[in-house]
């Protein structure tokens, strides 16, 4: 995976995140999702270098090989404005104050709270299988806000609570997040993430609606045809709409885990809004 990538561990101050990063021209950020890690975009990374982006995935704090907080009583350490500001402190490593930031599923949270936080740092914004966490929490019920039960359901089998798919994801990916939800607290983490979702994440989305904060800058919306975005939420695009001034929308031919089962086409339509 990531042939021609440099794969380091950066720190970011208050985490250390493993981070892959490749290619020349306008910087784009790829956040994962929710088992994923920075490997999900292994097909994807590529074909944005080959059309003229540097690319930068990283494993987001608490997931995959990066470091694992902490637990704090609000679940603060795993807030999206936390892991929002730590992807800031990376790509300020890396030299680029501005850069466009897409995120799948969970990181679909954390780069909309980055554009929401950091507007002069983000370019434009993609958007993927997610609508702002506000606006799910208030279709969906709170499964995740109960102690203990989740990880000791996931942690009785994490193969099978998680169902990865080795053919579709790809050998070296596969493994990569097989290791990763065999990991306590790999799985501790991913399931703080939810917790904050719920708490701390749901107050901060709540001030900005009260404020009448948006996100100024363009913005995409991709959904997968084969999830279950409309099913949950209804009009995904009309409920972005009252969140980003700019904001379009187009679905990719997949199922949920749209850069591993089709690649050449989230590529595609990244690449057309991005440059």
């Amino acid at each position: 995976m990531f042939d021609g990538f440099t794969d380091e561990m950066i720190d970011c101050g208050e985490a250390l995140l493993r981070v892959r990063h490749g290619g020349a021209g306008p910087p784009v950020l790829l956040i994962h999702g929710h088992p994923r890690t920075g490997a999900t975009w292994h097909r994807v990374a590529p074909l944005l270098v080959a059309a003229g982006f540097r690319v930068v995935c990283p494993d987001m704090r608490g997931y995959g090989s990066s470091s694992k907080p902490d637990v704090l009583p609000d679940h603060r350490q795993q807030s999206k404005r936390t892991v929002a500001n730590d992807l800031v402190s990376l790509m300020a490593v890396l030299e680029h104050p501005e850069f466009a930031v897409v995120g799948h599923d969970r990181g679909c949270y954390v780069a909309s709270r980055l554009a929401l936080d950091h507007p002069r740092r983000v370019r434009k914004l993609v958007v993927m299988d997610g609508v702002p966490i506000i606006e799910a929490v208030e279709r969906c019920d709170a499964r995740f806000a109960q102690p203990e039960k989740p990880e000791r359901a996931i942690g009785a089998d994490p193969i099978a609570w998680y169902r990865p798919d080795r053919q579709i994801m790809g050998e070296a990916n596969y493994a990569e997040v097989l290791a990763a939800i065999m990991e306590p607290k790999v799985v501790r983490a991913m399931l703080e993430d939810y917790r904050a979702g719920l708490t701390v994440d749901l107050a901060d989305d709540g001030a900005d609606r009260l404020a009448g904060r948006t996100i100024g800058c363009p913005t995409l919306l991709l959904h997968s045809s084969e999830d279950d975005l409309e099913t949950l939420y209804g009009d995904p695009l009309a409920i972005w709409r009252t969140w980003a001034t700019d904001v379009r929308s187009a679905v990719i031919d997949s199922g949920h885990h749209m850069a591993e089962e089709n690649p050449r086409d989230l590529a595609a339509a990244l690449i057309n809004f991005l440059r």
